[in-house]
Parts: C-alpha cells; structure tokens; sequence
C-alpha cells in the first residue's frame, strides 16, 4: 500500500558536515543518484564522495508524488536496481512501495550516510588548471562551496518545484477546488464529489480509478486520446518462478521476459504501425464497447509515437464500465463556476479538477555550468553517448529512456562512469572532456513528440548521428555498446597536475532542430511525426 504523507520520514544516520572538497559529487537521492553513487564507489570503493539533494527527503519522484494510486508505469523487474532484485509481490508497485525500496537499497549500501538533503546545487565553475569544480549549493544553513574532482548528475529531468501550467481561462471562476497531481494537497477528502481529471497520460490513467473507489463520479477530460495497454499488477509467470529460483534469478529471467515483450512492441510500432495499433486496440475491444474505444482511445497517431500509458490489471476499464468513471474528449474553451466548458458548449460539472497536464522539464537539474569562465551553451552541446556533454570536463548525467524502465540505461550509465573514474585514477589522468567531431547531423536526445517534451527540448543537448554520439532506445544495443565502449573515444585527456592545458572544443550542435516529421531520427527511423501529436494538453 502507498505510504501515507506522514509515515515518509527521512531515515538513516544524520549526515556528517558537508566536506570542503570530494573526488565525487552525486546531484540527486533518488533512482538515479542512488544507483550511480553505489557503482562508482563499487568499482572504485576509496573515492570521497557526497549525494546532495535537494529536497529535504530523499527519493526524487516517489517522494514527490503523493496523489491518490501513485505507481510505477514500469514494471519492478526492470525498473529496480540489477543489484538489489526486487522482492515485492507486485510488478507493478505503488508509489510508496518503491520509496521504501529506495532507500532501503541506500541503506544496505551504506549511502545513506553521505547523503545531505536541503541542499541545492545552483551552479559549477571548472577551473582547468586546478582540475576541479567550485560548486554553489544551498544548504539550511546558508550558500556553501565544495570543489569536486567529478561530478554525476542524477537529478532527473522534470522541475520538481514548477509544473506545466496550460493557461486555462476562468480558472478563478471556478467554486470548487483545482489540484495540480505534483503538488497534492495533503488531507484533500474527494469522497462524493464529482472529479474531472484533465489528461490523458500515465498520471491520468493512474488517479481516475483511484479516485473513482470513492468519488460520486470522476470523469477523464482529454483533448487527445492516449494509447493504453493492460498489464498484470501480479505477473503470475515471476510468482512461479518464485518457488523455484532464489531472487537474483527472478529478477533475471523476469528482466528478459518483460523486455522481449516491450521489445516486440516497440519494434512491430516502428515496423509495422499499423499492425501495432492493432494489436492494442483489440486489447482494448476486449474491455470497453467499440464506440468508447472508437471516440476516447483511438489516438490520430501510432503506438510509441507517445509513451504507452500502463493500465494495471484493467482498473480505468473496470471503472468506466461501472460507470463509476467516463471519458470526455473535446477541447476545453475555459472553466465556469459549476466545472469545466468545452468549446462545443458541453459543461463538464465538478466540485474537484485535476490538472494532469504535463511536466515541466528541468535540464540538469537546473545547474549553471561553466568552463574556465565561459557559461556552457546547453543547447549547443552534443550529449556523449547520452551521458556527457561535448567541451564540458568530469562531468556525466543519467538520461533513460522513453520507451522502457528509466534505470535499465540509468545502470549502464552508472557503470560505465565508474569505469570512466577508474581509467582516470588507474592512469594518473585529471581531465577527461569529450571533443564532437565536425560535420555531425543533430538530432534531440528526447525523441519523443509528447507537448512535455516538445516545448522545451531546443533547450537540451543534441546527440549526434554516430557512436559514441548516438542514444539509441534500445536496452539491447545499448548494453552490447556499453559492454564493448572505448572510454577513449572522442575523449580528451589531461594528466594530473597539468598547468596550462587546452581544452578543445570540438564542433557545436545547431540551436534548432528541424520541426518533427520533416527529417530521419538519428537512429534511422522514420520521423513520421502527425501535428495533432504536439499538444499541449494531452
């Protein structure tokens, strides 16, 4: 069961004063900070290190999160740490669940002790003759300073203190209340009220059917339908398994059987989209009568053109066919004081509205980066391999991916970075920076058309149209490169102790990408991208 607001104390020892100076700095307590934090420091167990987070609990995301039926959209097989299997019963866990697996897993990696929460880093400046950063953070206590030999970022990609406002008009007209699932209000009692959930996404499909338990009626406003899919909440496969093989096994077998599935899908949608659309909306026939599919869950573009929305176990069916729930689509005109008026003129009556409009993204976790005294154009940075930036030295990020579980490429990355760490201290070598090659094609390292995504990733590095520049969404490919990386490719190196050296700078990405539809993705798929995909309200 997902914890409640008031049992999510922060546990663990209290951290120690934060050092004047670490080999390694981890920006981030949650899924990706805490994985990579535990393999740097598992290849390379004598680093000095510190996690700052800035928040004052750690978990990222699933602490954030605390709106009525918060899960994972991914299943826990592929979705928990390769080193710690997961041991829950369902595969796909509320939000709470995975919280206490976060940091349970910090604690018996003995993480939780370098961890200081309350601490925000604002900005880093690279100094190449001291060959270290001089970072700004923000404490409880006032502005501090750390220099750090490497810094990691695993902060996410979302702003955790703003979300996306879709501007809607009337909205102070409004009599009842209007929650934002980001930021949910504590102690909000929706028993008996007409809901309307705005979206049409993963957090849409989640609240509805929790809601629904409850409320009079809770009604799904979209603007634009969303493919969904049911998945077992419980896969009966793994609990079989379970009575024959120990958890390390489990956790493998499982990972397999779960990726050729997302694998086979993934690819008919970008082989055939035709027959991938298929095949989802007949699951979905099987569920809800044809004129519902139809009119609310047919989208005007093809299946993994978006992230495929989770329906565990049927429950946003089971709820619209017991009328406790329904779905509206139609394009919202503004809010009145009875609920929400479509432009057709329909009013779509609550007492609560929930904004399930979108995240708003957040590059880097909003750190100013600079080197030698010059700011570093984000924009205009080629991504290496996904994980660091072109002319920008000892710094890596954990970017996942849109088309599987986050920390299948989150785990790659954490092992190749301290490997990348160990070649540096094995060699005597101080400075590692990627140099782009010159005449590369850019492509956006968030390929998805999502309006998420789409309003701010001209802002975000670019990746490029040949290893080690590309970022393929493939666990597959990807572990096979992982596994076979030259860390001295594109790289360039500086020994320690060097006064005086060059950085290079390598070539710069192009600010602004070709609109979707009207090129190739950088992995040669085709950029078939409908218009009716970039909206805002989703």
């Amino acid at each position: 069961m997902t914890a409640a607001p008031e049992d999510r104390a922060e546990p663990g020892p209290a951290p120690s004063e934060l050092p004047e100076r670490v080999d390694v700095l981890v920006v981030g307590a949650g899924l990706s900070g805490i994985g990579a934090a535990h393999r740097i420091r598992e290849a390379n167990p004598d680093v000095t290190m510190a996690i700052l987070e800035a928040r004052e609990a750690t978990g990222g995301t699933w602490d954030l999160f605390r709106y009525p039926g918060v899960r994972s959209d991914s299943d826990m097989f592929t979705l928990s740490f390769p080193f710690r299997p997961w041991q829950g019963r369902k595969a796909i866990a509320d939000g709470g669940d995975i919280l206490d697996y976060l940091r349970d897993t910090a604690r018996a990696c003995g993480l939780d002790a370098l961890v200081r929460t309350g601490h925000r880093v604002v900005a880093a400046s690279w100094s190449t003759d001291a060959q270290e950063w001089t970072v700004d953070v923000e404490t409880p206590a006032g502005c501090r300073q750390v220099r750090a030999g490497f810094i990691h970022l695993g902060s996410g990609y979302y702003d955790y203190e703003r979300a996306h406002d879709a501007g809607f008009a009337g909205v102070e007209d409004f009599a009842g209340t209007v929650v934002h699932p980001q930021f949910w209000p504590e102690g909000l009692d929706h028993a008996g009220q007409r809901v309307v959930v705005i979206g049409s996404g993963a957090t849409a499909v989640t609240v509805v059917p929790a809601m629904a338990r409850d409320a009079a009626h809770v009604t799904m406003l979209q603007r634009t339908p969303s493919y969904v899919f049911e998945v077992p909440g419980v896969d009966p496969f793994v609990q079989a398994l379970r009575t024959r093989l120990g958890p390390g096994a489990v956790q493998a077998v499982a990972r397999v059987k779960n990726l050729g599935m997302q694998y086979f899908l993934y690819g008919l949608s970008r082989r055939r989209p035709a027959a991938a659309n298929k095949l989802v909306l007949g699951q979905l026939r099987r569920q809800l009568p044809q004129d519902v599919v139809d009119e609310h869950f047919t989208p005007p573009y093809d299946v993994w053109d978006q992230r495929l929305c989770a329906v565990p176990d049927g429950d946003l069916y089971a709820s619209i066919r017991s009328g406790r729930a329904d779905v509206v689509t139609g394009h919202i005109d503004r809010f009145v004081p009875e609920g929400v008026r479509l432009t057709d003129g329909r009013v779509v009556e609550a007492d609560i509205v929930v904004t399930a409009t979108g995240l708003l993204l957040k590059l880097l976790g909003g750190v100013r980066f600079s080197v030698d005294g010059e700011p570093v154009a984000m924009e205009r940075a080629y991504a290496y391999r996904g994980l660091m930036l072109a002319g920008v030295p000892n710094v890596t990020m954990t970017v996942g991916y849109v088309n599987a579980s986050w920390t299948l490429r989150a785990d790659l990355v954490s092992r190749y970075v301290a490997s990348l760490i160990g070649h540096m201290r094995d060699r005597g070598l101080g400075v590692a920076v990627p140099v782009a090659p010159d005449g590369m094609t850019a492509g956006p390292i968030l390929d998805l058309t999502a309006g998420y995504v789409q309003r701010v990733v001209s802002a975000f590095p670019k990746v490029g149209d040949r290893a080690p520049w590309t970022m393929p969404q493939s666990y597959l490919k990807d572990k096979i490169a992982f596994g076979r990386a030259d860390v001295t490719a594109d790289m360039h190196f500086v020994p320690v102790g060097a006064k005086g050296a060059h950085l290079p700078r390598g070539a710069a990405a192009p600010a602004v990408l070709p609109l979707p539809g009207t090129s190739s993705n950088v992995d040669g798929s085709p950029g078939d991208v409908r218009d009716e995909t970039l909206e805002v309200l989703r």
